[in-house]
């Protein structure tokens, strides 16, 4: 396993749309084991491909504090919402230190493949469905921030901008 370079705001290869992975093979299974790697290292609870700058629809998500339930969600779409929304606080592997709320579906059911390259289906709630659905917005090439105000967008790439350049 290895640690991948995660891509931080703005930069422009975060807004590039992911592809469908075309095939569950060892490559996708090593991926899924490099991206848990790179986001319990973060340390984050999800990760989108798109995040390690490779641009396929393959996201990885670990809600447990042991860092033990490592689900990968291939070609995941989301295919019912609940009517009701919540808003949380979220924040990003790819914007840190920014925390912001942001206005999610309560519930979603989504239907993807393991890293077996089996199909199954997942209703989730809270937290699980918050985290969906903002991996799923990395891999359309959008940052939990583009919710935000214009004004707060500004503030956090001037933000960003300068701790990249201090490095």
């Amino acid at each position: 396993m290895a640690l991948l370079n995660i891509l931080n705001y703005p930069d422009r290869r975060l807004h590039t749309v992911a592809k469908p992975v075309a095939q569950v093979d060892d490559r996708i299974r090593k991926l899924v084991l490099d991206m848990g790697e790179t986001m319990y290292a973060a340390p984050g609870i999800g990760l989108a491909a798109t995040q390690v700058d490779v641009h396929e629809r393959l996201i990885v998500i670990d809600l447990s504090e042991t860092h033990d339930e490592l689900m990968a969600f291939i070609n995941p779409e989301i295919i019912w919402t609940s009517d009701l929304k919540q808003i949380s606080e979220e924040g990003c592997l790819s914007v840190p230190g920014i925390y912001d709320d942001v206005e999610r579906y309560e519930q979603v059911r989504v239907r993807a493949l393991n890293e077996k390259g089996e199909p199954f289906e997942l209703e989730a709630d809270g937290l699980l469905a918050a985290c969906i659905q903002h991996e799923m917005d990395h891999l359309l090439g959008k940052v939990f921030v583009e919710y935000l105000s214009p004004l707060k967008q500004t503030r956090i790439k001037t933000k960003m901008k300068k701790l990249a350049t201090a490095m």
